[in-house]
């Protein structure tokens, strides 16, 4: 591929796929790199010391992207990296180029049988090394040299601007106020809208008795498309209450700890505290506590895909126990092996503007405010049908009286919004930070597609493969990995 062209789409997506390239430059490419100048002392030292900087320049990444958004110092941080990480490249591609050439050199050299074969040297066609290929070589030490002393630079950099490795995904950076997990309980002061026929089917599947064992009922949507929303509505409906004798909430979040979880359960149903840390200890008195009784648990935003984790926290639970579980991502759901899973689509315009305006006017509609109602329209239209989109840019607008100010939002791009006061690109985030760096890589490459642009999967699974996005890891498991990227 045009070296230009690889240059100004992967300006285009920026920082946000540097983990990823980085991933590629500090495995595959040093690993393939390493291999060919394995008899030239000083370009393998130069190559050594970008493999030992690099990971810690790639541990501080997630932290960078969080605050390269107001801090200018971070942004030039990663520009420069990524500026450094695309010089990297270019080197590691003139290794791989001289290695192919050598090899092809080596391949006719044996095939021929005529006068050339005398004239080429023996040591080309007996290994790696060659009067040329030595030539190369030390003709790459400056540049490899300039490139150390840049990836020194940024270390330096990367300490006075106080970047540091977030160890987990769900992590928050230092001095950033954590955000309040949802509970069980229904804010009564608004109404809820939009998710009527889910919750009756969820209902009528919860009071039934069709269950010799454990009954699973999933919500999966993406974030904002109001699946806690929906597990509280049906958690706290009165015939709930008649038909379970312990009902327990449980907010799970991206840490998966079942020791945590299973206390929090057994709190809920005993109403006193539990001391105790043992994991089987928690589980016998758990199940004690569940024999012969009917529990409905909510388990609220699981992250965590392992199928193993999940059969150990669900022990406990026999028949007459019904759980409901939320959650972003598709493998979840299938591992609980639910009966029926809710997959939550976008709301109506009416439903959305419902929403939309209790929280700006405290209101159901627009009747009583006609000056808002053709931005507050636009407005909702830009929610695009997501429920939290809705709620909290009506928020935002909830002490704003000034017609001017409503039009700003109006025009304004989600991302431009402040984020203490409006939870759309927190919530964005968290699924983005939670993916894996080589889908993060893919997500990002379609930043630099026009905004409503419709594109064919066969078309872009192409445009990521032209681009090196799709490599197999070392296992090499995956046969088709573009169309398992939309799968998941």
């Amino acid at each position: 591929m045009d070296s230009s062209f690889h240059n100004s789409t992967m300006s285009v997506i920026g920082e946000a796929a540097l983990s990823g390239f980085l991933e590629l430059l500090w495995g595959r490419l040093l690993d393939s790199a390493l291999n060919f100048v394995a008899d030239h002392k000083q370009v393998q030292q130069q190559l050594k010391q970008w493999q030992s900087i690099l990971p810690d320049i790639q541990a501080v990444l997630n932290d960078a992207e969080e605050k390269q958004i107001r801090n200018k110092g971070v942004r030039n941080w990663l520009e420069d990296l990524q500026d450094l990480a695309y010089d990297m490249d270019d080197i590691l591609d003139e290794f791989a180029y001289e290695e192919l050439r050598l090899a092809l050199l080596k391949t006719q050299a044996q095939a021929s049988i005529s006068k050339v074969r005398k004239l080429v040297p023996t040591c080309c066609t007996s290994s790696n090394f060659s009067p040329t290929s030595f030539l190369f070589n030390n003709s790459m030490i400056p540049k490899m040299k300039e490139i150390t002393a840049r990836l020194d630079s940024l270390t330096t950099r990367r300490s006075s601007l106080g970047l540091s490795e977030i160890l987990s995904q769900g992590a928050t950076s230092k001095g950033k106020k954590p955000r309040l997990q949802p509970t069980s309980v229904v804010d009564e002061a608004v109404e809820y809208v939009g998710r009527d026929n889910e919750k009756r089917k969820m209902l009528d599947l919860l009071k039934s008795n069709n269950s010799n064992g454990v009954f699973v009922l999933s919500i999966v949507g993406m974030g904002g498309m109001g699946k806690t929303t929906l597990a509280q509505l049906v958690y706290n409906d009165a015939s709930i209450k008649e038909s379970f004798d312990h009902k327990a909430w449980v907010c799970v979040s991206d840490e998966f700890d079942a020791v945590n979880i299973t206390k929090t359960i057994l709190q809920s149903i005993t109403s006193e505290p539990c001391t105790y840390n043992d994991l089987n200890l928690l589980q016998v008195k758990l199940k004690e506590k569940l024999s012969g009784k009917k529990f409905l648990l909510v388990l609220d935003d699981i992250w965590n895909e392992s199928y193993e984790d999940w059969t150990i926290l669900r022990s406990p639970f026999g028949a007459g126990t019904k759980i409901i579980v939320t959650t972003r991502i598709q493998n979840v759901s299938s591992n609980v092996d639910p009966v029926k899973a809710f997959h939550l689509d976008k709301l109506s315009h009416d439903d959305c503007l419902s929403i939309f305006t209790q929280h700006a006017l405290k209101a159901r509609n627009f009747n009583g405010h006609l000056q808002f109602k053709e931005v507050g329209e636009n407005i909702v239209r830009r929610c695009n049908g997501l429920p939290l989109a809705a709620k909290a840019i009506g928020s935002l607008l909830r002490t704003v009286k000034d017609l001017g100010e409503w039009e700003k939002i109006y025009e304004s791009e989600i991302w431009d919004l402040p984020e203490d006061q409006c939870g759309i690109i927190p919530a964005l985030r968290l699924s983005y930070h939670h993916l894996p760096p080589h889908l993060k890589r893919c997500f990002a490459y379609c930043s630099i597609f026009p905004k409503d642009y419709e594109f064919q999967k066969e078309e872009i699974i192409l445009l990521w493969k032209a681009e090196g996005f799709l490599q197999l890891n070392a296992k090499g498991q995956l046969k088709d990995p573009g169309n398992h990227i939309f799968k998941i």
